[in-house]
């Protein structure tokens, strides 16, 4: 198999993983790192389809995600703070009693 067949596998299989730990996972710590595992594999994903390319395109774009992901961390990690402040917990059944 070729290199960009295997980088391709491996992202599938981060974003599989990703995706599992998003959905069976109740603490919310768990689920950020979750959608960081997806954001990972997408840029696995375009790296490896612009490198086969040779183009540049999907390597700049990877950027943005990089920088869209730091920024739902330092979000995420915020409201966690608050949450634990406010609750004592941060498991996501303490968070269903912020419905309006």
């Amino acid at each position: 198999m070729t290199n960009e067949i295997l980088l391709q596998l491996l992202a599938a299989f981060l974003f599989t993983m990703g995706m599992l730990v998003v959905l069976m996972r109740r603490d919310t710590i768990m689920i950020l790192m979750g959608i960081e595992l997806l954001l990972n594999a997408a840029n696995l994903s375009m790296v490896a389809f612009s490198k086969a390319n040779h183009m540049i395109d999907g390597q700049l774009q990877v950027f943005f995600v990089i920088t869209i992901a730091a920024a739902e961390s330092a979000i995420g990690l915020s409201i966690l703070v608050n949450l634990y402040r406010n609750f004592g917990s941060i498991k996501t059944q303490s968070a269903t009693t912020l419905k309006g």
